[in-house]
């Protein structure tokens, strides 16, 4: 069969959380087993060390922790119904998630994709105290009990559309369903996979059982194959694997754990018994295994084995083994079992050993046996040509078989093939493009989960060595989706670690993150005029960003026909030569245009660009208005033309509207009005003398004035000696309407439908500077990122005088920033809604997949029946919910009480019809009526669906009197929020508070 790659894993088993401490408690032979949690059922009142009829064994098991914890909030699922699911879909659910991102993928990214999903489970305890309680039984606890709905609530929360269903073959359920997931993969029912096994123990039954058929162990524990083994300790946990063809995760770089060959299932038919294992079947399996998987017996390093730990279960195990491997000579194969560590998982078995078989082509070796040091010698392993592995088993790089068997009671076996992972695609070496630094990003539906998982992640940081370039580049395509975004720029992991635990512990930057908008972000670019060159300016990001330093040399090289010397040198080189007009001016434009075109190559696209006088030029490259070339010739003519200008002119800015300016110099022919910065922040420009006397009259006014270090009198009469000059090359160059919106500072608004032609650049010589009147506009448009364009930020300061504007983001803030500065600012950026192409923040070298530390869920709320199984317990007796911990909001802002501040809004301080409606919101999905706000949506934060609207509907109806004529379908326009619900009833006349008010 064509080969089938495991690419994502995720695991929680007796002593180990995940998979990390799986592969941990392997490689230390650990011991999950331990004494019945209480949370389960009182093992002693059940134990009889006799083994009499009715009673276990033993009072030992393997036993996962904190079961009955689940995020409720992270999957948009109510109080209520979280109470009512079986903690196994809780479980599975957790668990697939982080497979998913194990993976390499966001798992949001798989919505309306053909992913399926398989599982296997083989207890359903929790429908057996629920289901039978009748009085009890609601629509919650329907949807939360049934096989079928282990598997359908991860399709249903992941929205995958591929084949999804539960498969119970007793002992053998996860690794059948592993085998159907491989041939649905291989048919191309789907392209991805997600196939697992899950098991909880919530009551002693199958420990009776066990015990009365004399399967038991008394310690609780299995030992596989063990002169010890004196039968099955029952053991339970939870595991998912990501499935992809091959070929497919080879061709999208996926690591790949491991590599399945083939898989066979047949059935024992009518044997010496339903439960009795069955050699025949057993090795005729295996066989079907290899002939699929192409392999023979021989080529086989280790297997796996289904190891119960039972005198006759381990016989006819190592006698089928023994049927396909006696002729071995020399090699023996090596064999172990996964239940000496954990106990019989039952419906996770075969997932169990799966996971470790993957993990140990993974990892190069194979953990020792628990239990293994005395073998049983009635099994006469030596003669099948099998030996126990006692000591880890070391493994080559390349080309080891493994397998893997999984038999169910009932008959249904299972045999897995599986390989070395192929070796990775070798790494890029290419360490060009990029800009030079990291942004790691992080989502999270809600501050406190975005606190968590920054630690978490940072945890993981600490303890690794990867390149902060790759877990970068992988946080920004698996840790995505969610509504609250942070990132943060970084060098190397270390500072990266810093700066993660440093925001998990920022209160003000949480509270920043919950106000972003989540709308699509509208961002302006706004190009620096003169007088922000410095020697050296970028300098530092030159030095790091690839990228920039591409668009800065196609600058340089656009403006080499028309400049006696090389722009980009002069800026680089610190000459201070960057401060006469003839240079200052190519070098800004050069400088802005490798700027703007390095952001939009980050996949940032202006909504908007507004130039500040000579800022305009890169601007209109980047609108389309300007060819590169056109401009660098029409920049240099303009400096040198200015350059060669008499001495003798000057700029003032002074302190006062533009209105006072204008009759002030009205009878100034030598000066102009430069620039209008602000309501109060007027430029002046012209002949020095002027610019001296009027300075002198204002200073004896006590208006604030500031003379400004200019070589002359820009935007003024004293620019008319150039402009015929300059207008012949204007009008070779020619210019046309830009395609972004542009707010032009000569017109002080936005352009409609005009060309930034000749005429155009002629005006701007002369013509005042109308930045607060562009930038007006510009904020009036809804701008909500205003980005500056040049070597330090001048425009943004002037922005803020303006009024409350934009969230400001700086690129480049001084010469030594490099690209760490730029990739903060597109991390600002990010949380503000912007998507980079972050392909393009990074090298080659490094957009490889990194494992990341998987989502950490909250562990906080907690949901079990407080109903323990006794002997003298029936099947009515009622399940009754535990108190769980408090609730946390499920939006992401602080939440107001809904009856206060609803009652008040609708001017109703008593507000019966608003507490009627906040009580049935709470009782139908579970929260207490202080947890409800008005903001809160029903569906995407409170987790209701078609069935619960329909309740709510009937506790409206008995609460409220006129409410029987409003059908469903009227009702589901308004229940946007608790908000439109109160608003809707309150424009129902009729409606009034019952006669009797209820309570939730």
């Amino acid at each position: 069969m064509e080969p089938i790659a495991i690419v994502g894993i995720d695991c929680r088993f007796p002593g180990a959380p995940d998979t990390g401490a799986y592969w941990d408690l392997l490689m230390r032979s650990g011991d999950g087993v331990g004494e019945v949690p209480r949370l389960r059922w009182n093992a002693e009142e059940f134990h009889s060390a006799s083994g009499a009829p009715g009673r276990t064994n033993t009072t030992k098991g393997g036993f996962i922790s904190d079961p009955d914890a689940f995020d409720n909030e992270f999957f948009t699922i109510s109080p209520r119904e979280a109470q009512a699911m079986d903690p196994q879909q809780r479980l599975l659910l957790q668990c697939s998630w982080r497979a998913v991102e194990d993976a390499g993928l966001a798992p949001q990214s798989l919505a309306g994709s053909s992913a399926g999903v398989f599982v296997g489970i083989m207890g359903n305890e929790w429908a057996q105290l629920h289901l039978t309680d009748y009085d009890h039984v609601t629509a919650q606890i329907g949807s939360g009990n049934g096989y079928c709905m282990t598997a359908n609530r991860i399709s249903y929360h992941l929205d995958l559309k591929g084949p999804s269903l539960a498969v119970d073959t007793a002992c053998s359920s996860s690794l059948v369903a592993v085998h159907l997931a491989t041939n649905a993969l291989l048919s191309e029912e789907c392209d991805i996979a997600l196939a697992g096994g899950v098991n909880v123990a919530m009551t002693p039954a199958l420990s009776i059982f066990y015990t009365q058929a004399g399967l038991s162990s008394p310690d609780g524990r299995c030992k596989p194959f063990s002169a010890q083994a004196d039968g099955i300790g029952r053991g339970e946990g939870v595991g998912v694997v990501v499935l992809r063809r091959l070929k497919d995760a080879l061709a999208d770089g996926q690591r790949v754990y491991a590599v399945i060959r083939g898989t066979a299932v047949n059935q024992d038919g009518r044997s010496n018994g339903i439960t009795a294992p069955n050699r025949w079947a057993q090795q005729e399996v295996l066989g079907a295994a290899y002939r699929r998987a192409r392999v023979e017996p021989s080529d086989v390093t280790f297997v796996e084995g289904h190891g119960t730990g039972t005198a006759l279960g381990d016989m006819m195990e190592i006698k089928a083994l023994g049927h396909h491997h006696a002729q071995r000579t020399g090699k023996p194969l090596a064999l172990g079992s996964v239940k000496g560590n954990l106990g019989h998982t039952e419906g996770a078995a075969g997932i169990a050993g799966l996971i470790k078989v993957a993990l140990s082509l993974h990892h190069r070796v194979v953990p020792a046996s628990r239990h293994a040091a005395k073998e049983n010698p009635g099994l006469k392993l030596r003669e099948h040509g099998i030996r126990l592995l006692k000591a880890p088993l070391r493994l080559p790089a390349r080309g080891v078989v493994a397998g893997l068997s999984s038999f169910g009671m009932g008959g249904t076996n299972a045999h897995a093939i599986l390989e070395s992972p192929p070796p990775p695609a070798q790494r890029p070496t290419d360490d060009t493009g990029g800009i030079g630094a990291s942004v790691f990003t992080l989502t999270a539906p809600d501050a406190d989960a975005l606190r968590r998982n920054l630690v978490a992640q940072a945890d993981t940081m600490e303890r690794g060595r990867t390149s902060v370039g790759a877990l970068a580049w992988s946080s920004n395509r698996v840790k995505t989706g969610h509504r609250y975004r942070f990132a943060v720029g970084a060098e190397d992991t270390g500072r990266l670690a810093d700066r993660l635990r440093a925001a998990a512990g920022d209160d003000a930057l949480l509270t920043r993150l919950a106000g972003q908008p989540t709308a699509r972000p509208e961002t302006a670019f706004l190009y620096t005029g003169q007088g922000a060159q410095y020697p050296r300016m970028t300098a530092g990001l030159y030095r790091d960003s690839a990228l920039y330093r591409g668009f800065l040399d196609e600058a340089g090289a656009a403006l080499a026909p028309h400049t006696s010397r090389s722009v980009r040198d002069l800026v680089l080189d610190g000459d201070k030569d960057v401060h006469r007009t003839e240079w200052t001016q190519p070098a800004l434009f050069a400088v802005e245009y490798a700027l703007g075109r390095t952001l939009e190559a980050l996949g940032v696209t202006p909504s908007a660009l507004l130039g500040h006088s000579v800022g305009e030029y890169a601007a209109a490259v980047l609108a389309g208005a300007l060819p590169l070339d056109g401009a660098a010739r029409l920049i240099a003519a303009r400096g040198a033309l200015m350059q060669r200008l008499p001495q003798g002119g000057g700029m003032l800015s002074v302190r006062a509207s533009r209105q006072e300016m204008a009759e002030r110099i009205a009878d100034e022919p030598l000066v102009g009005i430069a620039s209008v910065n602000g309501a109060r922040a007027t430029v002046l420009s012209g002949d020095l003398g002027a610019l001296e006397r009027i300075e002198r009259e204002l200073t004896a006014e006590d208006v604030r004035t500031r003379r400004l270090q200019v070589s002359h009198a820009f935007h003024s009469p004293l620019m008319e000696p150039m402009l015929e000059e300059f207008a012949a090359v204007a009008d070779e160059v020619g210019g046309t309407v830009p395609r972004l919106p542009v707010y032009s500072t000569v017109h002080g608004r936005l352009l409609e439908d005009e060309p930034l032609d000749a005429a155009y650049w002629v005006a701007h010589i002369s013509a005042p500077v109308l930045y607060a009147d562009a930038a007006r506009a510009l904020l009036d448009d809804g701008v909500t990122h205003a980005v500056e364009i040049g070597p330090r930020p001048v425009l943004l300061g002037m922005l803020r005088t303006l009024g409350a504007g934009p969230a400001q983001v700086v690129p480049v803030p001084d010469e030594d920033a490099g690209g760490v500065q730029l990739a903060d600012a597109l991390a600002q950026l990010y949380c503000g809604g912007v998507d980079p192409d972050w392909d393009a923040v990074y090298a080659p070298r490094d957009r490889v997949g990194r494992p990341l530390a998987p989502y950490a869920f909250n562990g906080r709320h907690r949901y079990w029946a407080a109903h323990t199984p006794s002997r003298h317990a029936t099947a009515g007796v009622a399940a009754t919910p535990v108190a769980t911990a408090p609730a946390a909001a499920p939006a992401s802002e602080p939440v107001r009480p809904a009856v206060a501040v609803l009652g008040a809004s609708h001017g109703r301080a008593d507000g019966p019809v608003v507490r009627a409606a906040v009580e049935a919101v709470g009782q139908v999905g579970g929260y207490a009526p202080d947890e409800l706000g008005p903001e809160l949506r029903l569906y995407e934060d409170l987790g209701f669906d078609s069935v619960m609207v329909m309740e709510l509907k009937t506790r409206l109806e008995e609460r409220l009197t006129g409410l029987g004529s409003v059908t469903v379908q009227e009702l589901l326009p308004r229940l946007a929020t608790i908000g439109d619900l109160v608003s809707f009833l309150h424009e129902l006349d009729a409606v009034t508070p019952g006669t009797e008010e209820r309570t939730a």
